[in-house]
């Protein structure tokens, strides 16, 4: 029995890196990469500044909304009021589109 050539652009029958697995899960799961994900959640005291991640936590992101999770109402308001900037900066650093909208839910622990 002959083997069955992959598609252009498919990868073979052979074994696959784990990271490009999670990543085509991710994908198929309107996650971004897990490569986007490690440095949204290491890098957001850089991302945000170190008053907000001290408050903050990103808690998800699933097609460009990255929710957010804080301990008070008050710094609800104040991520609410500091999106369009956050929105730049995170498209600076996880690329253009990746976050769309931000939706900050108060979660007290």
């Amino acid at each position: 029995m002959t083997p069955i050539a992959p598609l252009p652009g498919q990868p073979g029958p052979g074994p696959r890196r784990v990271a490009e697995s999670l990543d085509r899960l991710a994908t198929s799961l309107g996650a971004p990469s897990a490569g986007v994900l490690t440095t949204l959640f290491s890098a957001w005291p850089e991302l945000v500044g170190d008053a907000v991640a001290a408050h903050s936590r990103p808690r998800s992101l699933r097609h460009g909304v990255l929710v957010v999770a804080v301990a008070e109402p008050a710094w609800a308001t104040q991520l609410r009021w500091l999106e369009s900037d956050l929105l730049v900066r995170l498209g600076e650093v996880l690329g253009e589109g990746v976050v769309l909208s931000i939706d900050v839910r108060v979660q007290r622990t």
